[in-house]
């Protein structure tokens, strides 16, 4: 059963119609939802069966990144990052075997690469998108094809995909000569704005990456590994465009399951659907949600 939560906590959700709730997350046990508006503010809400409470309210966000840590019930601002001349419009922390690495996309057309090592925080801000990025996804630590491996990889690649308002979609991997991260493959395809990137949290001989698109499309992006040992960067290398799943509006943001099968999509015309790779290959709607 679907929970609708309407009344989000967030003022401008209230006070102006044309703001806008941009993003909501729920932690690993779908007990915990996060939300976030353009009224600067985050909002935290503890989730129980079909009833949810508000129980915290992080303020200060004007174009930096703030990372926050909960101890003893108190939500504490553990680091603050001014890095970045627009809008930081989405972050993702990395898989936690790669460490504590946090993405974040800005429409200054840079990405910043946050990691805390040794007690102390790093970064590296580099070009991605020369018209803004909106956009980053991790891929999975380890390498497609892993788990069928007898030699799997130890420690695990860095790797995550950008999109951009250069309708491009790019996959970043990191470069231990240079010690940042470089651009491995530009996939290109979408006529509009690239709004989301989703690398599907998969282990299986093939890789998945959906991109959502102001052009009201969906792209799904496939790679097979190819290579006898899958830590080898070359095994992934070659990207396809599997599918093109059109929609009547805008579509905004795409989400795997964590078992990396099921693709939510979500657009401009209110809706969410469910989309599932059928033995043949092809995409099928399991799903509609209107609500």
């Amino acid at each position: 059963m679907a929970q609708v939560i309407t009344n989000s906590g967030h003022d401008d959700m209230i006070a102006n119609d044309n703001a806008f709730q941009h993003d909501a997350v729920l932690d690993y046990y779908g007990r915990r939802l996060a939300t976030c508006s353009s009224d600067k503010t985050i909002k935290i809400f503890e989730i129980e069966g079909e009833t949810h409470k508000l129980t915290e309210t992080l303020r200060g966000y004007d174009g930096k990144v703030l990372i926050w840590r909960e101890q003893n019930a108190q939500w504490q601002k553990v680091a603050d990052f001014a890095l970045h001349s627009a809008s930081v419009n989405i972050v993702s922390w990395s898989p936690h075997e790669s460490g504590c690495i946090l993405a974040c996309a800005s429409s200054d057309g840079r990405v910043s690469v946050l990691e805390f090592h040794d007690g102390n925080w790093d970064h590296k801000v580099f070009p991605a998108h020369g018209l803004g990025v909106n956009a980053v996804s991790w891929a999975p630590a380890a390498a497609p094809g892993s788990l069928m491996s007898s030699k799997p990889e130890a420690g695990g690649r860095r790797r995550f995909v950008t999109g951009g308002s250069d309708n491009l979609v790019k996959i970043w991997d990191w470069s231990h000569d240079q010690k940042t991260y470089t651009p491995t493959l530009s996939l290109s395809g979408h006529t509009d704005w690239v709004r989301d990137v989703a690398w599907a949290p998969t282990l299986l001989q093939k890789s998945y990456i959906a991109s959502a698109s102001q052009d009201k499309t969906v792209r799904i992006w496939t790679s097979s590994s190819s290579s006898s040992s899958p830590s080898d960067p070359a095994a992934d290398s070659t990207w396809t465009c599997s599918k093109v799943l059109p929609f009547d509006a805008v579509v905004w943001r795409v989400s795997w399951s964590l078992s990396g099968n099921v693709l939510a999509v979500s657009g401009g015309d209110n809706k969410v659907s469910l989309w599932k790779e059928n033995l043949r290959g092809e995409w099928d709607c399991v799903k509609t949600i209107e609500e």
